[in-house]
This record gives structure tokens, sequence and C-alpha cells, in this order.
């Protein structure tokens, strides 16, 4: 299940030109299953209209002027107990030094003083604002009782001057919601190993031998891991996708560099989840050079790689904390004979197999159809779907194996 489903989220705006930002990340939010109020202070209506946002999320935006209405005595509290989450995007520092004060004179600071739930604030603020000493200690005192701050990003801002006060993208907003919302998720206090992605084995300075591979399920994986609370390292073969927030990221090309990665973290690790297409051949030597077609067609000698999952099975007697090891089998025949052989031979807790040869699973594409081979013989064949809604579902059952 989806992090955001059943969550309703408040969502302060003020009065910064970055509220058309928040926009964007109340119709995300809303798209993802989650349920969106807005509120919007006075100033925030000088730079974006409450249709706006009743436009993207389908529910009531509120405004100051409710506060004074027939549900005035009420209001504040209804909103912010029903609220998983207050998040406050772009907070100006108007309103940051409103809240560090505990001033409640708007409808948004009435609700943030009244809130019992987690309270995240990205600050938006035009040039030396965001430094100066004022909303550093404005800064610090909300830090003390719990707030979450998102720092603002450098760029180019409102005024032409260039400096930190930026509001950080949609992507990133919504990375540090999934944080706080996974909090107290099946896998807090947890950690866990995520391995994505092809590695490269370079056959001189400009070519590689790689694997067909996006990375999408590994990153998956990682950010399904986040969402339950767990303490993430995502150890990546290079991949044009970006990390969840809140993983840890190691990067690794070569099979052998991944290797090494996973068998120092493992050490400290409950979980490990090989979800890369390691490479299981690599040039037996490498030109210094690049390989001039003048030359001819070069004879290349392969040779094998270290089986990344075998050494692991060698290790985890060192790695008492090591509780499951979790593969993949991507296979284009005989597809549950050959997963369920590497279950077994590299002493796996579970295997996920899917079916190269089908058009719409497997590699590049955005859907998996994956079936669970698990060490006690069980099965679970999952129909087609995203995957992120298969990522999830696994980590469903890694979670209840640690259990």
């Amino acid at each position: 299940m989806s992090i955001f489903s059943n969550k309703r989220i408040l969502l302060g705006v003020t009065g910064s030109i970055a509220a058309y930002k928040a926009a964007d990340l109340a119709s995300k939010l809303t798209q993802v299953g989650a349920q969106v109020d807005a509120i919007l202070t006075d100033p925030a209506q000088k730079f974006i209209t409450p249709l706006v946002f009743q436009s993207v999320t389908g529910r009531r935006a509120y405004t100051d002027s409710d506060l004074w209405g027939a549900e005035a005595h009420v209001l504040h509290i209804g909103l912010s107990h029903a609220a998983d989450l207050l998040v406050i995007a772009p907070c100006t520092a108007n309103t940051l030094a409103k809240l560090a004060h505990g001033q409640a004179d708007s409808l948004l600071t009435v609700s943030a003083l009244a809130a019992s739930c987690p309270l995240l604030i990205a600050p938006a603020m035009d040039g030396g604002m965001y430094d100066h000493a004022a909303t550093q200690a404005n800064l610090d005192a909300l830090k003390k009782r719990g707030v979450s701050i998102l720092e603002p990003a450098e760029g180019h801002l409102a005024s032409g001057l260039i400096g930190k006060g930026r509001l950080p993208e949609t992507s990133e907003l919504i990375g540090h919601i999934r944080l706080i919302l996974g909090r107290n998720g099946s896998l807090t206090q947890r950690s866990v190993v995520v391995a994505a992605g092809g590695t490269q084995e370079p056959l001189d300075p400009v070519r590689i031998l790689t694997n067909h591979s996006s990375g999408k399920q590994g990153y998956a994986l990682a950010q399904a891991a986040l969402d339950a609370g767990a303490r993430v390292t995502l150890i990546s073969a290079p991949t044009s996708l970006t990390p969840p927030v809140g993983a840890k990221v190691i990067h690794a090309q070569t099979a052998k560099q991944m290797l090494d990665a996973v068998l120092i973290e493992i050490a400290r690790a409950d979980v490990l989840i090989m979800a890369a297409a390691a490479a299981d051949f690599r040039p037996k030597d490498t030109a210094k050079d690049k390989i001039k077609k003048e030359g001819g067609i070069p004879q290349i000698e392969l040779e094998a790689t270290d089986d990344i999952l075998k050494a692991v099975a060698k290790k985890r007697l060192e790695t008492p904390a090591l509780r499951a090891v979790i593969g993949f089998a991507a296979e284009s025949q005989n597809l549950l004979e050959n997963a369920a052989n590497k279950l077994q031979s590299k002493g796996l807790d579970i295997i996920a197999a899917n079916d190269i040869s089908a058009s719409d699973a497997g590699f590049a594409v955005d859907t998996n159809r994956i079936t669970l081979l698990f060490a006690n013989g069980r099965k679970e064949a999952l129909p087609l779907m995203s995957k992120m809604e298969s990522a999830e579902i696994m980590i469903e059952r890694i979670a209840q194996l640690l259990e």
C-alpha cells in the first residue's frame, strides 16, 4: 500500500513568489493518493488563488476569512487534528518568526499552534534573509521543538540576487514528506541495503560491457524501504535515476566495486536486497587506449566476476545481524525452476523471479510481473503492476519475515 493512502496533509501556503510551486506540490500529492487541505495566508493570495488549490486537490481551500466565519470556533482544531502532517511550503521569514514565537494571528498559525501532528517547514525568501541572525535564531528555536526544517536551495532569486532561499523542487519536497510519514513504519530501526542497476565492465577507456538494467526496480525498493521507516543504503550502478531522498548512496561501476561495497555495508545491516544486474563476466584485460577499428575486429577474452550473493552467503556466518537476503532471477526460460535453484544454491530467504522475455515487464519499463519464492517453499505470484507497487509488497513480505 502506498505511504500516501488514507493520509491527510495540511498544506500551508504563505506570501512568497514560490507559492506556484505549492500548487504543483498539492497536485502531485493528490495524484499519489493523499488528501490535501490547503490554507492560504492573505499575502499568499497576492500570488495565487484558493481556486487553484481546489482545482488540483478536489477539496476546499481555506483562507483567513474562514477563521472568522461560522466555523471559526472549531475550524483550526478540526483541520489540525485530522492531519497526519502539516507542511508549510513556502514559508516566509515573517511566518517563520510567528511560528517561532507562538503567534496565532491567522488560520495557518493558529492551526500550527493547535497541531499535534509532525510539522515540516520549507523556508523560501530572498537574498540574505535566510542567513540573517534573526532567521537562524527562529529556525533553531523550531528545531529544538522537533520541527523538521527543509533547507532552501541556492540559486537565482526573484530579486536577481544569487544565494540561498529558493524553495526546493516538488520531488525533493515529496521525498522529505515521505520520510516523515514513514517514521513509524514496519521497518523502523532496521537497516536495509539495496543494490540496483547494471554494472559496467570497461573494455577500453571508451567502451563497456553492461546489462539491460535501468535500476528502476531497485530504486523503487529503496524508496519502499524508506517509506517503511528503514535506514537505507543504496549501492547503485550507473543510472540516470535520481536516488530517493534520505538514502545513503554508494556508487559502484563494476561488479567488483559493487561486491566490495555490499560486503562492507552488510556488516551493519538487517536486510540485503540484491536487485542489481551485476555482470557475470568481464574482459580479462582492459585496453589502456581506445581500441581502433583500423586494427581489425578484436578478440576479447572474458573471465568470470565474483558472485556477489555467493560471497554474501559465506559472509553471513560472520554477520548475525543480517536477518534476510533477497535476490532476483531475471530469466528468459524455465523461470521458476532456475529461480528455485538460485534460491537454494545461494542461501536466499526470498527470490523475485521475473520473465525478461515479456514486453511489459522486466528491463527498462515501469511495470513488472514477478513471482516471489520463499525459502520455506511458499510461492506468491504477483500480477502485472508498477515497480513501485511490487516493491511495496516485497517490503511488506520482508517485514513479516523479520517479525
